[in-house]
């Protein structure tokens, strides 16, 4: 079986292809646009795996020349940053839905089956808790880039409908976790970058005891593979979250080795000051067992920056 990744040196998928075996898969088809210059994550690459790297841009690029014979594309490029995303909107659509239907048509012509992962960022429900049955109507992306994920998957149900398009859509919890190509515009990763920096944690106002949904980055992982193993491509969104968590508990675990910690409470136009948790009952059905540790992934990530920890 040979597989695509776009984005594939990002955090999601530096991870990702850091991961892979001899054995699982035929060919493995690398395509990144290196916009972010993450070239030490083609460094070590596992052995015994066929890698092929190809320095490329999904809006631009001919995709049926890699798109040939592949069984399944998981199609990580995107702008991720929800934050910045504000000040870039023309880009993020362009990369995030354009892109995305270029990449989608390009399955649809070659045959190849799609995973597009895009985020719990989608909720917005004055709900509690919410599944994969939220409503369209409930449904309120706070950011561009929210809404531009948004977009992509209801642009990938039309296709479903009348291209025959084979897709899933994960509805990933904000990432925690290590990866060559890791990120820190996150939460979890970005308290944790200010903690060991000795700067001021920035939190929103009001949402110190608000619950969001968090996905341990080996869970998000395991989950791409769970899905291409068991052939889960039924044109329905899935949820995949470690864990629905609050700042406060964050925080908590990071005090569990940098005990100082100075927060600072700011205003932001990204967050939607409500709270909810995300259900992730629907994957779990389909025999995915959730293993992350969100404890773990703290102190992962402080001992990748234990050098400007203050002891």
């Amino acid at each position: 079986m040979k597989i695509l990744i776009t984005g594939a040196l990002g955090h999601i998928g530096s991870r990702l292809i850091h991961s892979l075996k001899p054995g699982q898969f035929e060919e493995v088809i690398l395509l990144d646009n290196l916009m972010t210059q993450r070239y030490s994550s083609l460094f070590h690459l596992p052995k015994g795996v066929l890698f092929k790297f190809f320095e490329k841009d999904i809006c631009t690029a001919d995709l049926n020349e890699y798109f040939k014979g592949v069984h399944a594309v998981i199609h990580l490029a995107a702008i991720t940053d929800a934050a910045s995303s504000f000040n870039k909107k023309e880009m993020v659509e362009e990369t995030n839905y354009s892109g995305t239907e270029k990449v989608a048509r390009a399955c649809i012509q070659n045959g190849c089956r799609l995973v597009f992962p895009s985020t719990t960022s989608v909720y917005g429900t004055q709900k509690e808790s919410v599944d994969e049955n939220c409503s369209v109507e409930e449904l309120k992306p706070q950011s561009p880039y929210a809404e531009s994920k948004l977009k992509a998957e209801q642009l990938l149900i039309q296709l479903g409908n009348e291209k025959k398009l084979n897709f899933i859509i994960g509805r990933l919890g904000t990432i925690f976790g290590t990866s060559i190509g890791m990120r820190f515009h996150t939460a979890v990763n970005k308290f944790v970058w200010q903690a060991c920096l000795k700067q001021p944690i920035t939190v929103w106002k009001t949402a110190m005891n608000q619950k969001r949904p968090y996905l341990d980055l080996n869970d998000a992982i395991s989950a791409l593979l769970f899905i291409i193993k068991k052939d889960l491509f039924p044109n329905q969104v899935y949820n995949i979250v470690t864990a629905n968590s609050t700042v406060k508990e964050i925080l908590d675990l990071i005090k569990i080795s940098i005990p100082h910690l100075n927060v600072e409470y700011v205003d932001s136009p990204i967050m939607n000051q409500l709270t909810y948790t995300v259900s992730n009952e629907k994957i779990k059905k389909q025999g995915f067992v959730f293993k992350g540790n969100l404890r773990k992934g703290i102190q992962d990530t402080i001992k990748l920056l234990k050098g400007v920890v203050e002891k």
